[in-house]
């Protein structure tokens, strides 16, 4: 059995990380307390500052800035690359750490594959945690007090988080037997029926995966297409990249579609809610929105009318990556709308702005034989629409029975 990685800045907190690795190795697994301190102390860990200080690719002297800001963000580059030259030894990491100490962490361990425990225990972990997580597995644990020293409170969180992460790595989930090739799937609530039908006539040949397109949704597909775990890609709903270049809640990063070129997966791409920007509750929208045309999701999302100007800053985006694309591509077009909102006598029916973007799409993309866009004249969601991706995923990849069929 591989080992915990028990990891925080020692000089601070080293009664807290001696009280955690204690909880773990009195459950017969071994430990490795990684000290990731930055003030120059002498450390007694099995892996101390200077030791993970070399893997900085610019030497252990980048980690030695009298700036503590500077320190903490260097020895995060270095922990990150301590962890990939260290990871086949890793069962699981645990982290301890203030808002610094997060920081540090947890870039580490996104660098870790999915599926490896990881969990970080944080005095900013009741807040919004997704820069810290990312399109990664992080389980995060509020430490209520704050992590310094142990009292009451403490011995029962870090005890908690002990067991926790020794639970996850001694009874590891049993390898499974599928060998059906990887596809993933970009879903929102107003794409959920054309998703839903892909879903069940693939996966009988196929293990889809479906990602909810809030920003990290799209990141976590495109890892899993980096990491090689992703065999083709049916991205039918692209809101995220509206969002992006609008200043809406859920953005993409600026790496979107950024795995695709990389790995020349086959992709079949779709305009899926690129009629709408999300954000939060109505008084959480900013001033210089006013006057658009909004419609409320739920009490926590608002979504925004997107222009005709706007989706053709969506389509330049798409299309300046479609063609840096040396894989198989189909991206469709959906003539009767792009959501469920975007249909004859729905709130967000557009078929101006709905053009602009098209219009765009086809003038913008270099079409060639692997590379095509498809104009179909259905609604997103329209069992029409979902034979026509099916069908050009079919070309891509080979081989996914049409709706019909299933």
């Amino acid at each position: 059995m591989r080992a915990v990685y028990v990891v925080g800045t020692a000089d601070t907190k080293g009664t807290e990380l001696d009280y955690v690795r204690g909880v773990i190795a009195a459950r017969g697994l071994e430990t490795v307390l990684v000290d990731v301190g930055t003030s120059g102390h002498r450390s007694t860990a099995d892996v101390t500052p200077d030791d993970v200080a070399r893997h900085h690719p610019d030497g252990a002297s980048a980690v030695g800035s009298s700036d503590r800001g500077e320190a903490v963000g260097a020895m995060a580059v270095a922990f990150e690359r301590f962890v990939a030259a260290h990871e086949t030894a890793i069962g699981g990491v645990i982290g301890l750490g203030g808002s610094g100490g997060t920081a540090l962490i947890t870039p580490a361990m996104r660098a870790l594959p999915v599926g490896r425990p990881k969990l970080m225990v944080s005095t900013v972990a009741s807040g919004n945690v997704g820069e810290y997580v990312g399109p990664a597995d992080i389980a995060m644990l509020y430490s209520v007090t704050d992590v310094a020293g142990l009292n009451r409170i403490s011995r029962e969180v870090l005890g908690n988080a002990a067991n926790a992460i020794a639970g996850m790595v001694a009874t590891p989930v049993p390898p499974t037997a599928d060998d059906r090739p990887v596809v993933g799937l970009t879903m929102f609530g107003v794409t959920t029926p054309l998703v839903t039908q892909l879903v069940e006539a693939l996966r009988d040949d196929y293990d889809p995966l479906v990602f909810h397109a809030t920003g990290t949704g799209g990141r976590s597909m495109e890892k899993l297409v980096d990491s090689g775990m992703v065999s083709a890609v049916l991205d039918m709903t692209t809101t995220e990249i509206a969002d992006h270049l609008v200043g809406g809640a859920f953005p993409a990063s600026t790496d979107r579609l950024g795995a695709v070129v990389r790995t020349g997966v086959g992709y079949v791409g779709s305009c899926g809610a690129l009629d709408m920007v999300n954000f939060g509750p109505p008084d959480s929208i900013p001033g210089r929105f006013d006057g658009r045309l909004f419609h409320v999701h739920n009490s926590q999302v608002t979504l925004m009318r997107t222009t005709p100007e706007e989706n053709v800053a969506f389509g330049e985006f798409i299309a300046e990556r479609l063609n840096r694309c040396q894989g198989p591509v189909r991206f469709l077009l959906p003539e009767g709308g792009v959501s469920l909102l975007d249909a004859p006598g729905q709130p967000f029916h557009d078929p101006a702005a709905d053009e602009a973007l098209f219009a765009t799409l086809e003038a913008g993309v270099e079409q060639t034989p692997d590379r095509r866009v498809l104009r179909v004249p259905h609604n997103v969601n329209d069992p029409e629409f979902a034979a026509a991706a099916l069908a050009a995923f079919s070309e891509v990849v080979g081989g996914p029975r049409r709706p019909e069929e299933a």
